[in-house]
Order: structure tokens, then C-alpha cells, then sequence
């Protein structure tokens, strides 16, 4: 049986309410088949816009097997490539982030223009015809500060994630941000390790003693209903929305991406050891009211974020391997806050940078177990890892849609 079948019977059986069978973690073969079927077909956020402050500005990011370059244009159109030549496939662009006039290859110094046009390519030859070698394209979007790129040849509908994100988000104005801090770590987990780790809090209390000075525990605060049945909750919302902060929880009708904005503990503002703001300077100055909680938007398989009245943090999920995941966190300020006078870094990062560490390691101890011979797939708690089951219905729907899809086509083929 070929790799796509055993998979596409594996999640067809699965027992709901308990854990995917160890392949699903472990082999390398599901890992590749997770990459072709939803890292390099779906929409994937990659950054911030505020990351490219002018024309010339880039960045650069690896997803499995391409690597891509995120560009804004002389038009102030933000774009994204293949960063590859193509001349002889070099990477053109290879540094993280940078800025340049133009894009020029350090092979050869065949040389592009921010919109990806072959602009020079010494000693090619009188008829040599540079419009057939521009870079070739990558979908990008933005959506309130938020950069998503899609790899395949035909994107899926972004609207619906637009509709969907853009009147929680806009009013922080994240494109008006700026980087204060960002970190990266390598989880040596598979990355539905780690995003299973993210859609619960049923570990929290005891693991995570910086980050529960401030955010409930609460199995509604991570969940699947978004806690309307609960009058703190409820409260919290009509406070919010009478400011003109859109704060009730929505999920797609998929369940790929959601939105909520949920209280903190108590009379927290901030992730801080004190709970008291991080930074002094509003992050919006469209937000008139304090204690806004933290407004929490998923979109699987690459984000989670929180975005507060003093900053927000973006988290950024990438697969390196069947056993590898890096994790990238970035911490946002306005751009006119000033280190040192608006906000001190390390309570800035403080809460989060020691949550990462921890979750890494629950990641890898789960990891590290799952690939015992003995392990076979547990139940979760209804209670309390509905966020985890949510999930994986999700994964395994779209693999299943994405796997049959496939057949179908190559059914017709043949």
C-alpha cells in the first residue's frame, strides 16, 4: 500500500478524541506528505509588513524546500519570489533581511528589479530575451500587518481569512509597529506537537508559572466555543465592542482560523510578573480603553498571536523535519517606542521567552516518548483539550479533502 493510501485509511479510521498513531509524529515519509499537502498548497504567514519600512526592504524564509523572498516594491506593493535565479538556480537574496535598490544574484550578478524583472544578465548574448526569466511569483497578501504567501500554482480563496481577521486585527495597527524582539528556537517535536501543545492549557499550572500570573487557565479561554456562557467573558466582549474593539469569538466554518479577545487575570494589562504594562507608548492609538485583554488569532498550520494594548506577539511555526520545528517569536511595539524609555526588553520578553523554553521542552519530552514501541494513541481530556481535538479534526479533514482530491484527479488521468 502506497503512502498516500495508508495515510488516507489511518485518518479515516482514527479514533476520535484520542492522539494520531506514532507515524503521524515520527516518520519521515508522513512529514513529507504533510509538506506537499498543506505547507505548499495552503496560506502560510510569514511575517509583518512593518518588517519592510520602505521600498527595497526584504526578507527572506525557508519552507521545507523553498526558499523565498518577501520584497516591497518601488510601488510600495509588497510581493514574493522564488529565491531562485534563474539563471542556474542560485539563491538571490540570501542574507535574513536586507535592503537594496535592486536584487542582484552573487553568482553571476544577473540582476532584478523589486517587481522580480530580469533587468541584466551580462554576456548572454545579443538575442538574448530577458523577459522570459523574470523571478517567478509566490501569492502574497497582506492583511492588517499580517504577510501570508501561498507556494502552489493556484491559491485558495484568501478572502474569507481577510473578512475573518481584518476587523479584530486593524484596529492595533500593526503596520504602524515595529520589531522590538524576536527569537527563534528549534522544538526537536513534529510540528502537530507543537501546535498541540498551543491548543491547551491543561498543562499550564504546571508548567508555565510566569505566563499564569496573567493568563487564565480556563479551558473556554483556549477552546472551541470561546467561553460565551461565561459572564466574565461575556462581559468582556460587550465592554470591548461598545469601544469599538470586534472581540466575540468566530471560527471558520473549516476551523482553520479563529478569532477572540479574551480576558486576562484579574486587573492584568499586560504578560509581564507584575501584570502592569510592558510598554508605556499605546501600541494603537485607535484603542481608548485600558484592560482590553489579549486578542488571540490562530491560523493553522503557521500562526498563533496575542495582541494586547502595549504590544503584540506573533508566533510563527515552520517544519524543518519529521522531528524538527522552528518556532519564531516576534514582539511588537509602536514604532515611535523608544528601549530604555517606553518599555525595558527583558520584561518586555520576559513571560514569553521562558513559556517558549518551557513548551519546547514539553514538546520534546512528548516527542521523545511518542517514539517508544509501547506508544499507542491516548485519550484527550474533553474538559480540557477540546482546542487539541479541534485541531486534529481540522488536520485530518484537510488531509482526507486534500488526499481524495488528489485521487480523483489522478483517477481521471488515468
Amino acid at each position: 500500500m502506497d503512502i498516500r493510501s495508508n495515510v488516507l485509511r489511518q485518518l479515516k479510521s482514527r479514533r476520535e478524541g484520542f492522539s494520531l498513531e506514532q507515524p503521524f509524529y515520527t516518520d519521515e515519509d508522513y512529514f513529507q506528505l504533510d509538506m506537499e499537502m498543506i505547507y505548499y498548497r495552503d496560506w502560510l504567514f510569514i511575517g509583518h509588513d512593518c518588517e519592510l519600512p520602505k521600498p527595497g526592504a526584504y526578507f527572506t524564509v525557508q519552507i521545507g524546500s523553498y526558499p523565498v523572498v518577501i520584497v516591497r516594491g518601488r510601488d510600495n506593493i509588497i510581493r514574493a519570489f522564488h529565491n531562485s535565479c534563474r539563471h542556474r538556480g542560485s539563491r538571490v537574496c540570501t542574507k535574513e533581511h536586507g535592503s537594496s535598490v535592486r536584487l542582484v544574484c552573487p553568482y553571476h550578478q544577473w540582476t532584478y528589479d523589486l517587481e522580480g524583472k530580469l533587468a541584466f544578465a551580462r554576456h548572454m548574448g545579443d538575442d538574448f530575451d530577458k523577459t522570459g526569466f523574470n523571478l517567478k511569483p509566490v501569492h502574497c497578501e497582506v492583511v492588517a500587518g499580517y504577510v501570508f504567501i501561498c507556494l502552489a500554482n493556484a491559491a485558495p480563496d484568501f478572502q474569507p481569512v481577510r473578512d475573518k481577521i481584518e476587523p479584530y486585527v486593524a484596529p492595533h495597527r500593526i503596520s504602524e509597529s515595529k520589531v522590538a524582539f524576536q527569537s527563534t528556537i528549534i522544538e526537536k517535536g513534529n510540528w502537530k506537537l507543537v501546535w498541540e501543545n498551543n491548543r491547551e492549557c491543561y498543562h499550564c499550572a504546571a508548567n508555565h508559572p510566569e505566563l499564569c500570573r496573567t493568563y487564565p487557565e480556563a479551558p473556554s479561554v483556549t477552546g472551541t466555543d470561546g467561553g460565551a456562557d461565561d459572564p466574565e467573558i461575556a462581559g468582556h466582549w460587550a465592554r470591548c465592542e461598545a469601544a469599538g474593539l470586534p472581540s466575540k469569538f468566530q471560527i471558520s466554518p473549516d476551523g482553520q482560523f479563529r478569532t477572540a479577545r479574551m480576558p486576562l487575570i484579574e486587573d492584568a494589562e499586560s504578560y509581564t510578573m507584575s501584570g502592569k504594562r510592558a510598554v508605556q507608548r499605546q501600541l494603537s492609538d485607535d484603542i481608548s480603553i485600558s484592560h482590553i485583554g489579549a486578542m488571540l488569532l490562530f491560523h493553522y498550520p503557521t500562526t498563533w498571536n496575542h495582541l494586547l494594548g502595549d504590544h503584540a506577539i506573533s508566533f510563527r511555526v515552520l517544519p524543518l523535519s519529521a522531528n524538527e520545528t522552528a518556532v519564531t517569536t516576534k514582539w511588537l511595539v509602536h514604532k515611535d517606542a523608544v528601549e530604555g524609555v517606553d518599555y525595558n526588553l527583558e520584561e518586555l520578553t520576559h513571560v514569553w521567552t521562558e513559556t517558549n523554553d518551557q513548551d519546547r521542552r514539553i514538546v520534546e519530552e512528548n516527542a521523545f516518548g511518542i517514539h517508544s514501541p509501547a506508544y499507542e494513541p491516548g485519550p484527550y481530556s474533553a474538559l480540557h483539550e477540546g482546542g487539541v481535538m479541534q485541531f486534529l479534526e481540522w488536520y485530518s479533514n484537510f488531509m482526507v479533502n486534500r488526499l481524495q482530491g488528489d485521487q480523483a484527479k489522478f483517477s481521471v488521468v488515468a
